[in-house]
């Protein structure tokens, strides 16, 4: 989930997270310009001084990005969402790659002055120099698993592109097999203490990752209702065959069925946002076949057994509570507001007026519509009001002005598909509004 704007504690909470993150990132090459400066009296020197250097802040940066990608729940909202640290995760991978890509480039222009053979031998040694082969091992396999994420090959596969990331282990591994002899550069108990911690993290990160979060982050659960909300739409009641999932609402889960008679997507996890509020003793999940998977779900039954994963995401972050609020939400997109709606039900109401614009194509897409208008009823400060694109067109400031005339000084949340995002975002910066907050899933 994305946040374009955040509240005072939660920029706060991120700016933090991030300053914290990226002095860690530096740390090594810190140290390794702290003990020892550029060389001053030879080019060459000052370029293969340059290329360690840069081998030392990419290799950093590849640690410290694989125990990003640990997926811990409640770590991602220091970030402002798991979207937003998926982001800072492909941006760190990105520049791991291209730090990596340009440390053995400039070891060997620093050997070009000698000779080209010796420029040339710098990059591809005898076969007995392994050191060297395992870091062009290691090169290669990032090359592997980084490639689908690059447009040239198209938009890539879920699940192939999710699997191809297994590959980063034997890419830890063999940089860290290459780092050793180049930890000279460094005394040894600084050398060793840095790279066996960065190690020893992104080691455990991936570990947990790929053999322990199925029993450690799991929750095991049992479908008790398939509620058809329209054609391609459904709502999945879970009940916890144990401990309950603690959330917000807004958050979503990682949903994984495990009914091999559905024939696609066994044990695969998927996001989905809870539709559900905190209160309830069981989850609620508002799915759309939009897919193979989510249209295999459509069919699910109830009985089947599944497990979720989570929570995530920080769409509703809890400072901003206080402050009035405008929704506009579309499609499938309604979901994170119906879990804030039925939320604010239990509670009795929001502490600030709150609008609820909710945007279908014709009343028939409007899967929540008269739950949403019963909550109103009851609940004060909370209004719904219902734009049908059928009858009245694109979503204008003309009818935001109607039906909440204070909207340009409310925070704003946004969800809904590709399309009205986009406009949305545009009549909101239109009109000068800054203080908004989107959410969509972006290949979590």
């Amino acid at each position: 989930m994305r946040q374009v704007i955040s509240g005072g504690d939660t920029m706060h909470r991120r700016g933090t997270a991030i300053i914290v993150l990226v002095l860690i990132l530096l740390l090594p090459g810190l140290l390794a310009l702290w003990l020892y400066p550029l060389p001053v009296d030879d080019a060459g020197d000052r370029l293969r001084w340059a290329g360690r250097i840069v081998g030392v802040l990419g290799l950093s940066c590849l640690l410290v990005n694989a125990a990003l990608s640990s997926r811990l729940p409640g770590f991602d909202p220091w970030f402002g969402g798991l979207t937003r640290l998926w982001r800072l995760h492909h941006y760190i991978g990105a520049a791991s790659f291209v730090l990596l890509m340009l440390h053995p480039l400039l070891l060997a222009y620093g050997a070009l002055p000698a000779s080209t053979g010796a420029a040339v031998g710098t990059l591809f040694p005898p076969l007995a120099d392994l050191w060297v082969w395992v870091g062009w091992l290691a090169l290669l396999g990032m090359m592997v698993f980084l490639a689908p994420s690059f447009a040239f090959f198209g938009a890539p596969h879920y699940q192939r592109w999710k699997g191809l990331h297994l590959v980063s282990g034997a890419v830890l591994v063999l940089a860290l097999i290459h780092a050793l002899p180049l930890s000279a550069m460094l005394p040894p108990v600084w050398a060793w203490s840095i790279w066996m911690l960065f190690g020893l993290v992104a080691a455990s990160a991936f570990a947990y990752r790929a053999l322990f979060s199925r029993r450690l982050a799991r929750f095991p659960c049992r479908v008790s209702e398939v509620k058809p909300l329209a054609s391609d739409v459904v709502e999945i009641g879970l009940r916890p065959e144990g401990s309950r999932l603690d959330y917000r609402p807004g958050q979503f889960v990682y949903l994984a069925h495990l009914d091999r008679e559905l024939g696609i997507g066994y044990n695969e996890q998927h996001p989905f946002t809870l539709s559900s509020a905190p209160q309830e003793d069981g989850l609620r999940l508002g799915i759309k076949d939009l897919g193979d998977l989510s249209g295999a779900l459509q069919n699910i039954r109830p009985g089947a057994e599944v497990t979720v994963e989570g929570p995530y995401g920080d769409f509703f972050p809890p400072d901003l509570d206080d402050r009035a609020a405008l929704w506009l939400a579309g499609g499938i997109g309604i979901t994170p507001f119906v879990g804030r709606a039925r939320a604010l039900g239990h509670l009795g109401g929001p502490p600030a007026q709150t609008t609820l614009v909710y945007c279908a194509e014709n009343p028939s897409r409007s899967y929540y519509l008269d739950e949403l208008r019963q909550i109103a009823d009851s609940v004060p400060n909370f209004q719904v009001a219902s734009h049908l694109f059928e009858r009245e067109g694109a979503l204008t400031a003309d009818y935001l002005d109607t039906v909440c005339p204070d909207w340009r000084r409310r925070e704003v949340f946004l969800c809904g598909p590709p399309g009205m995002l986009d406009h949305c975002r545009r009549m909101l910066r239109r009109a000068g509004v800054r203080r908004f907050h989107t959410e969509e899933f972006d290949l979590l």
